[in-house]
């Protein structure tokens, strides 16, 4: 009989699932569009070329929420190929519905861990740049372990990214982007774009909810990387 004390160590997560509703709208978006854009997960690199269909530039998209800013980025770029990675199905659903309603053919989804995901389905150079937009702060000092941008995992990140690629990040919590600047500084393959926060890119919309936090006189940061050759 197995004794706890042989059994591996639990990973910590950066998301905890929750029992989110489903809509019908949702529902009907996983059923008939499912199938065609999201991707099951398997312990295997990703031929981007059968996966979309044609050769062109791959950006990773990790924790869209319920995708409407992935939607509008992947609309506003139709030469370049999105993979959106969510590990909620209401957001999965939410984003499908997107797609049809905008009839988009450059964007995947993936159901799953983004750090499986990374690790096993994304070859190494392969991503054109990564996007990690409002990212759970796990504000308790206890939690903090559980935040996403961590020196192993931004290791992964770069290593993903081919040469010239970049990772953008943003916050609207103040402790949370000072850890990402400090630890997105410290990866070697990594070079900042700005001296500290970087200005919102234009590819990147402007949420509801950061619209409200802006005039509210919170604050939003963004992080734009590249990785070196």
């Amino acid at each position: 009989m197995t004794q706890p004390a042989d059994l591996p160590p639990r990973p910590i997560r950066s998301f905890v699932l929750r029992a989110g509703r489903m809509g019908p709208g949702q529902q009907r978006a996983l059923d008939e569009l499912g199938p065609r854009f999201v991707l099951p997960y398997r312990p295997e690199a990703l031929d981007f070329a059968a996966t979309f269909g044609r050769q062109a530039p791959v950006v990773l998209e990790i924790g869209f929420g319920m995708g409407d800013a992935t939607a509008q980025i992947a609309a506003a770029l139709p030469g370049t190929d999105f993979i959106g990675i969510e590990v909620h199905a209401p957001g999965v659903g939410a984003l499908l519905k997107r797609i049809g309603e905008l009839q988009l053919t450059n964007l995947r989804l993936v159901q799953h861990d983004a750090v499986d995901v990374l690790q096993h389905m994304l070859p190494p150079g392969s991503l054109a740049g990564v996007h990690i937009y409002f990212p759970d702060p796990w504000h308790k000092k206890r939690h903090h372990k559980r935040r996403l941008i961590q020196p192993d995992f931004v290791q992964q990140l770069a290593s993903r990214l081919a040469p010239g690629g970049y990772l953008h990040c943003a916050t609207d919590w103040q402790p949370y982007a000072e850890q990402m600047l400090q630890v997105l500084g410290a990866e070697a393959r990594l070079r900042n774009t700005a001296a500290g926060y970087a200005e919102r890119p234009a590819w990147r919309p402007q949420t509801k909810f950061e619209t409200r936090g802006l005039k509210l006189g919170h604050g939003v940061w963004d992080l734009l990387f590249t990785r070196s050759s």
